[in-house]
This record gives structure tokens, C-alpha cells and sequence, in this order.
């Protein structure tokens, strides 16, 4: 049998390491899904829907590192893939995307299915190039493997199904994709920096996901700066454990301490971070920053200094240069301020014998103390993220993915079956909303087919919560919000997965241990409160007023009982 271009794609991701890959079968992939039937190698994880794929693939590459691949027909099958992989390049994982296309020769005449591939995944790849011809293949394939792998994001091959069944006699490099670089800044930047954290009296640190592989050297730091540690979401799986200074989050989701570390700090180090939200960064400080990546310097604030390099590497070369403080009034202040805040919102992760209604915070608060040490959560988009932010507790071996820098709705789902499939024998809970679950509900059957015992605990409060408290809190009356769900915990049933159904706080622990203990998929419905306020860390007039014309807007319109509601589940405890 000769040797086709589909069979050398295969072979070729097969030797780059890939395992598996995410996707939808079906004409125009045909060539290329049955080079991997014969190859054997590569599992495809046949989904029900391409944005799936594009999402498992990115949960994968956020938790192996390497390379992960989805795949998706001509025409509207690859269309399916994009939001995946805008999530995917803003988070900034390797990933590859098969984008099979209409035949070679009806391109460009209005054919059935087509579109024009390598112009719409331009906005959210690092590369995308059209195989006309089975002999382009191999560097087109081998440099999107590169760019995927070294640049961080998402590399596109546009290939008709025609060409993909060309043949093609090219060996295979033995070598295709990079490994990662430890860059460090000359002496002359570190003499530099060591100078302006010197100077430094009140010195607070912002460290976000570039943080990763550096919490030693992010914690000795701090240690000798006496500098209170805030980080940023998508770095709270990489600093917030073992990490004696860490003063919580900052940001909308954040904690009360964390934004007055900022605010209070005269010298502010980011290391590892875009933070995007520039009023929660101090105006008056000396602003210092770290990034691997040149055009996140100085994106969201001016700086008094920036250098490129690897964290823990930088700061390792750094850390001779400091001269450790004497006065700890920051750090203490701050410390006091978390252990205050970290009080108040433990307090609301309570649940007594006369509880009525269940509280996400302690479901979250639950789901981090029943599950496995090594556990990896995933979570949708809207409050599921503030409460998981606020109450799940990581410890180093525990991961935490979610669409934090995309915001895309159905996610958590989505990257857990991309999670389970990498990961078979850990532990994988889904922090699923009620709009997000049922958004993507179809993906659900494919933890039946792949056997994957993801196991998904829903907050059913029948509303788009975060989109209701975003429209209050702008002084709108929320429109559109309200969701008709069914018991999902039947539906499960229905479909061959477990379900469990709890509506009373008294019966939620039993409830999840009865689900993290069961040997295959299983979901919980948790009918939970609906009008459960996610207070931001810090409020102003302008807020209040605004809540204060919803609240007045809400009586006009007949909807008095609403505000008796909201404040029954959010005052009485």
C-alpha cells in the first residue's frame, strides 16, 4: 500500500509524542482518521462536538505541557474547533489544530462547505498555512509543530481531503519540536533591578502562571524582601501553597487583603504576569516586571523597569543581589489583613443544622476537602471561577484549569474530558454552572463513550448568575438570566451515568463522598441558592449606587420579593 500524506502526518505526530487527538470524524478527515486506524499509536477521542475537541486538547496541553492535537472536517467541522483555540492561544499551551478542507480543486468557486480556513483561524493562531500539494506537508506540518511548541499557542494545517490522500515518499526529521529556553537578563539588567527593590521600603510581589516551576525561588525572595505575595488567578495553582507570605488574589474575584497589599505597596514586582486589570494596580508605586514574553512588559502599567527572562532562573540569579530588610510592617500588616479576610470568607463556607439553602461556598469548600490530593479541577466561566478562586485549595500536586483568559462559557466540562483522557488514574472534577453545563450538554455522552470518569459537580441555581450580579450591579434590571433546568441528576440516570440530586445543605457531604467514591462518571446536582452575592474586594459610590438604582428599579417592577430573597440567602445564614 503507498505511502500517503495522511499516513506521514500521523507517523510524524507519533513521533513528536503526541497520544491522542480530539475530534469529529468525517469526510474530509477521512484519509487522515484512517492512517491513524492503521497506525495504532494515536487514540482519537471521538467527541460530539469540534469545540470539545479544541477544549480537551488545551486542558491537555495546560497540564502535560507538550504538544496536543484536535482535529476537524471541511467547512463548519474545523469552523467548530475556533473558540477552543482562542482559548487555547490566550492561555497560552501548545496546541495543534487539523483543519481538514474542501478538494484542492473546487477551492475558491462557492463549493458545498466552503470556507477559507487559513484566513479565519489567522486571529487565533501563531500559524496557519494551506497544504496545496502532499510535498509542502512536511515543513509546513513540521513548522507549526515548532511554532505551536516554542511560541506557546495555537499553529494551524489547512489540508484538503484530496491532498491528504496525495502520495508522499518524505522521511520523517528525527527531530521536530524544541524544548523550552531558560532565559536570564545580563548582569547589568539584574544589578538594576536588585537597586530598585533595594530602595524599596513597602515592596509587594504580583506572581501569575509564568510563575510556574519557581515557587522556591518566588518564596525566598519575598522571605528576604519582606514583601507580601498576591497572585494573580492563573497563578494561584503554582504559588499559593506551602507559601508562608501569600496574601490571597487580587482582582474582581480576589480578596480584600490582596487588593490592599497592592494598593499599599511603594514597590510592586510582577513576576509572570499580564494582570489585565489596571485598576487594581497601584498608581503611586515603582512598578517592576519579569516576563518570558517581551510584549507583555509594561502592557497593563507604565514601568519603572522591565526585563525579560525566566522566572525561577531570573530570580535565582537575582536573589544574591538582595539585601534582606529588617522591617516587616508590610508584611505583617498584610499578613493580619489576609487572616481577616480569609476569616470572613470562611465563615460564609459554613453550613449548620438549621441551613437552609446551600451556599456555593460550601460546596466549593467541600470539593476541596473530599478530593484527592492530587486531584485536577476544572471550572466553568461565571461564579463557579470566585468560588473555586476563594475556596479550593491547591497544594502543588492538585492542578486548576479553566477559560481564565478567554472567558468562554461550557468550559469546565470541556477541558475535563481533555483532563481524564491525559491523565486516566487521577482524580477529575468538573466545577461545572448550570448555563455553562447545559451549553455543551452533548459532550456529557462522551464521558459515556470514552469511559472517562470525570466526575462533574453542577451548581444548579437556575440563573447566568455572574450575568444577573453583572447587570445589578450596573443598576440594570436583569433580563434573559433565568434558566428552566431539568433534574439533571435523572437525566444522568437516563443516559447511564450516576446522578445524585441534593436540595438540602444537611445532606451535601454525604452526597459529593458518595460521588468522588464511585468507579466511573458520575454528576451531582447541587440545587444551590440563586441570588448569592460575589462581592468584588473592594467597592466604591459609584457601585453602590448603581446597585441601589437596581434594587429601586426591581420594586418598581413588581419584583419586591426578590430583594426579600436575595437578602434571606445572602444575610441569614
Amino acid at each position: 500500500m503507498r505511502r500517503t500524506a495522511a499516513d506521514y502526518m500521523a507517523d510524524a505526530l507519533a513521533q513528536v509524542g503526541v497520544k491522542r487527538i480530539y475530534g469529529v470524524v468525517g469526510d474530509s478527515l477521512n484519509g487522515f482518521s484512517d492512517s491513524l486506524r492503521r497506525l495504532k499509536t494515536i487514540d482519537w477521542v471521538h467527541v460530539r462536538h469540534e469545540e470539545g475537541a479544541a477544549f480537551a486538547a488545551t486542558a491537555e496541553a495546560h497540564l502535560t505541557g507538550e504538544l496536543a492535537v484536535c482535529a476537524g472536517s471541511c467547512g463548519p467541522g474545523n469552523l467548530h474547533l475556533i473558540n477552543g483555540l482562542f482559548d487555547a492561544h490566550r492561555s497560552g499551551v501548545p496546541v495543534l489544530a487539523i483543519a481538514a478542507h474542501i478538494p484542492s480543486t473546487e477551492i475558491g468557486i462557492d463549493f458545498f462547505q466552503a470556507t477559507h480556513p487559513e484566513i479565519l483561524f489567522k486571529e487565533c493562531s501563531h500559524y496557519v498555512e494551506l497544504v496545496s500539494h502532499a510535498d509542502q506537508l512536511p515543513q509546513v506540518l513540521a513548522r507549526a509543530i515548532r511554532v505551536a511548541v516554542g511560541q506557546k499557542g495555537v499553529a494551524v494545517v489547512v489540508i484538503p481531503g484530496d491532498v491528504a490522500l496525495q502520495p508522499l515518499k518524505s522521511a520523517i526529521p528525527k527531530w521536530l519540536a524544541p524544548k523550552d529556553p531558560v532565559v536570564v537578563p545580563n548582569e547589568d539588567q539584574l544589578r538594576e533591578l536588585a537597586e530598585l527593590l533595594n530602595k524599596g521600603k513597602r515592596v509587594t510581589m504580583l506572581c501569575g502562571a509564568g510563575c510556574k516551576g519557581a515557587h522556591d525561588e518566588v518564596v525566598e525572595l519575598a522571605g528576604l524582601l519582606k514583601a507580601p505575595i498576591v497572585h494573580a488567578l492563573r497563578g494561584k495553582e503554582f504559588i499559593e501553597h506551602d507559601n508562608p507570605f501569600d496574601v490571597g488574589m487580587t482582582g474582581f474575584l480576589g480578596f480584600a487583603s490582596g487588593y490592599w497589599a497592592m494598593k499599599n505597596c511603594d514597590t510592586l514586582l510582577m513576576v509572570g504576569t499580564d494582570f489585565p486589570y489596571r485598576q487594581f494596580i497601584p498608581a503611586d508605586a515603582t512598578i517592576a516586571q519579569i516576563d518570558i514574553r517581551p510584549a507583555a512588559l509594561g502592557n497593563r502599567c507604565a514601568l519603572d523597569l522591565g526585563v525579560v527572562g525566566s522566572a525561577g532562573a531570573t530570580l535565582n540569579a537575582l536573589l544574591p543581589l538582595i539585601d534582606a530588610k529588617p522591617n516587616s510592617s508590610h508584611l505583617d500588616d498584610a499578613i493580619s489583613d489576609y487572616r481577616k479576610a480569609r476569616a470572613g470568607f470562611d465563615a460564609l463556607a459554613e453550613s449548620g443544622p438549621s441551613t437552609r439553602y446551600i451556599h456555593p461556598q460550601y460546596v466549593n469548600r467541600l470539593a476541596s476537602e473530599l478530593a484527592d490530593d492530587d486531584a485536577i479541577f476544572t471550572v466553568d466561566v461565571g461564579t463557579p471561577v470566585a468560588w473555586a478562586a476563594r475556596y479550593l485549595k491547591l497544594n502543588g500536586r492538585r492542578r486548576l484549569v479553566g477559560s481564565f483568559n478567554h472567558g468562554s462559557m461550557a468550559n469546565a466540562m470541556l477541558h475535563a474530558i481533555g483532563a481524564q483522557a491525559a491523565f486516566p488514574e487521577r482524580q477529575v472534577i468538573s466545577m461545572s454552572g448550570d448555563g455553562g453545563f447545559t451549553m455543551m450538554m452533548g459532550e456529557f455522552v462522551t464521558l459515556i463513550q470514552q469511559k472517562l470518569p470525570v466526575k462533574v459537580i453542577l451548581l444548579n441555581n437556575g440563573t447566568l448568575g455572574f450575568v444577573e450580579m453583572e447587570m445589578k450591579a450596573s443598576g440594570f434590571l436583569d433580563t434573559g438570566c433565568e434558566l428552566i433546568n431539568p433534574n439533571f441528576a435523572a437525566m444522568a440516570e437516563a443516559m447511564g451515568v450516576k446522578g445524585i440530586r441534593v436540595e438540602a445543605p444537611q445532606d451535601l457531604k454525604a452526597a459529593m463522598q458518595e460521588l468522588l467514591a464511585h468507579d466511573g462518571p458520575a454528576l451531582l446536582d447541587v440545587v444551590s441558592a440563586r441570588q448569592e452575592l460575589v462581592m468584588p474586594p473592594s467597592t466604591n459610590l459609584d457601585e453602590a449606587h448603581k446597585f441601589g438604582m437596581f434594587m429601586m428599579k426591581a420594586v418598581l417592577d413588581g419584583r419586591a420579593g426578590e430583594l426579600i430573597d436575595l437578602a434571606k440567602e445572602n444575610l441569614l445564614r
